[in-house]
């Protein structure tokens, strides 16, 4: 294997969003446990009162966090941050005892262990209803008004009440979305939060009120990302925004979701949106198993939903996306709390009735991407001299900052694969990979 640059992960990787039912579960479990569960993801110094975490897991050190604004199916209630009808000043708008006592604590514990630093982004899933279209919160609509006016101008400003208030927390954002798949408030009675946008809305609302709000602000660093929906909308979307110069120069990314991933073909949609925008990243921004309406929702020990993350992250990876993000940081045994029953698998699932949490085969695929591939890597080529189609093997590397390199190896068929890993730097070793079986091998490359 020789490092010829591929690609190039500017910052990375991983963690998971709904930090509203992550709170829920964490408050349903004493006080130890919940300390537990946050040892368990980030790890480092252990937090007084809290004797017994030395002995826990190291962590798989998640380092990008997806922070709903206000509520989202996850949520036990419908709210948001300023519902006082006609408060465009937002005079009115505050934080929720859901942030006060959940969201924010959760996230200044994940800060006082990580290792490195947490790279925080927010995602809106609806406006107030009196600045929609429906005044509703579910189904369709979409912004009263037009880009530039008092309705547009009042959500932009909410975006920046947002930043302002976790600041008084000393937490502070890397990024925001410009909202939660916005096409699913084109939906006739979409069943939960959602605030519909077109690109062409969307390209308007960003280059006359957010980018302008944003760049006026004291948050002018924190980047800009649209999209945040299924991939399927690639290039169209991206087109439609990013040529527009305004709009353009606010912006820094590109989210996508991961749920319409069998009807939009990878080389048909990241690959030529890079090759279009390649000064944009592309990031993985929400991905849940047991979503469709056909499968169980939660799976306890369900080897096959960590295969399909690990799967979706390399096909991500090895083909320009820079980062990957979950759904849901834990839920409980149904798969929520989730006010519109919209229950979804998780890699940690909370049973608070015997006082324990269980860590799913997903949170350990998870793992070998977060845990190995730091913030900085820099995705190398990889020549492979034979394939086998009954047994393909998945597999990306990574030079990281260190200098070392990652080799992660994916065999999601059920029987065992012996290969050889060569680079000539550093030598050959023969290895095997196990029937239905992650590996991670990690090794410096000389001075």
């Amino acid at each position: 294997m020789g490092p010829g640059c591929a690609g190039v992960l500017g910052w990375l990787l991983l963690v998971q969003a709904a930090l509203r039912a992550a709170g829920k579960c964490w408050h349903r479990v004493p006080e130890q446990r919940a300390a537990e569960v946050t040892r368990g993801l980030h790890p480092l110094n252990t937090p007084q009162g809290c004797p017994s975490l030395p002995t826990l897991s190291p962590g798989i050190e998640y380092n990008l966090v997806r922070v709903p604004m206000a509520s989202t199916d996850f949520s036990i209630r419908l709210y948001t941050y300023a519902d006082a009808e006609g408060d465009f000043e937002l005079k009115h708008f505050n934080l929720t005892e859901e942030d006060t006592r959940m969201k924010i604590p959760i996230l200044q514990a994940a800060q006082a262990v990580a290792k490195r630093p947490l790279s925080l982004y927010a995602s809106p899933w609806t406006s107030p209803v009196w600045m929609k279209t429906n005044g509703a919160m579910t189904g369709r609509g979409t912004l009263k008004g037009s880009p530039g006016d008092k309705y547009h101008q009042a959500w932009a400003k909410y975006f920046i009440r947002f930043l302002d208030e976790y600041a008084k927390h000393n937490l502070t954002f890397w990024a925001v979305t410009a909202g939660n798949e916005p096409t699913a408030g084109e939906i006739v009675f979409y069943p939960f939060q959602c605030l519909g946008f077109s690109p062409e809305h969307q390209r308007d609302f960003i280059a006359r009120d957010l980018g302008p709000a944003l760049a006026n602000s004291s948050h002018r660093d924190v980047r800009l990302i649209i999209l945040d929906d299924q991939r399927v909308m690639l290039p169209y979307w991206a087109q439609v925004v990013l040529k527009d110069p305004v709009a353009a120069s606010y912006i820094s990314g590109i989210g996508i979701h991961w749920y319409l991933d069998f009807l939009a073909p990878i080389d048909l949609t990241l690959s030529i949106t890079h090759h279009l925008f390649p000064d944009y990243f592309l990031l993985s921004t929400e991905a849940s198993t047991g979503s469709y309406f056909w499968e169980p929702r939660v799976v306890l020990g369900g080897w096959d939903r960590g295969s399909k993350y690990s799967h979706s992250i390399l096909t991500n990876l090895n083909n320009y996306v820079t980062g990957w993000t979950d759904w849901n940081l834990a839920l409980n045994l149904e798969g929520g709390p989730n006010w519109s029953k919209n229950y979804v698998d998780s890699p940690i699932i909370v049973d608070s009735s015997k006082d324990v949490f269980y860590k799913q085969p997903m949170f350990y695929h998870l793992g070998h991407f977060s845990k190995f591939i730091p913030e900085g890597s820099q995705r190398v080529g990889l020549a492979v001299s034979k394939k086998c189609h009954r047994c393909e093997l998945e597999h990306s590397a990574f030079l990281r900052p260190d200098g070392a390199i990652v080799l992660v190896v994916l065999n999601r068929f059920p029987v065992d694969v012996f290969f050889g890993i060569s680079d000539p730097q550093v030598g050959f070793i023969e290895a095997m990979a196990p029937g239905d079986s992650i590996q991670t091998f990690l090794w410096k490359q000389p001075a």
